[in-house]
């Protein structure tokens, strides 16, 4: 099974978004998500968090929080996916080879073309201080079913 993170970068109450529109056959084009990817052998969550920033985006992060995770099924794939979120980070931004960065206003982010799993936990990702424990899942790119774990 795979394993990946996920976090949600904030400033100025703008959370930065991946518009993912440079990748071939990628399975999230045309969505936006949060900065993250896979945990690679050997490599720990934090370790995976903290590259995937620096890939992504140039920033450092100084500190994060663990929000949770996300079991993700559907017909070909597995997936658990650790979620996070940081308003301490530093450096200069620079543009993604798997898509257009952009901050967006908190309060226009659940108006993006986003994954429909994505609409049920960012509301309190963002806005609440629960944990998450989600398993989704999707039969092709359909949220079949959602339910706490």
């Amino acid at each position: 099974m795979d394993k990946t993170v996920l976090i949600y970068l904030k400033k100025d109450n703008k959370y930065l978004m991946l518009l993912r529109n440079k990748k071939e056959n990628d399975l999230n084009e045309g969505k936006w998500i949060g900065i993250g990817g896979h945990i690679e052998q050997n490599e720990t969550t934090e370790e995976a968090l903290i590259r995937e920033v620096k890939e992504e985006t140039n920033l450092d992060l100084i500190s994060y929080k663990s929000r949770g995770y996300i079991h993700f099924i559907n017909d070909e794939y597995e997936e658990i996916m650790y979620l996070f979120t940081s308003d301490n980070f530093e450096g200069n931004l620079v543009e993604c080879n798997e898509g257009t960065l952009k901050w967006i206003d908190e309060k226009d982010i659940l108006n993006l073309n986003l994954w429909e799993g994505d609409r049920i936990f960012l509301p309190t990702l963002l806005y609440k201080e629960e944990e998450i424990k989600l398993e989704l899942t999707y039969k092709g790119k359909k949220l079949i079913n959602c339910k706490n774990i």
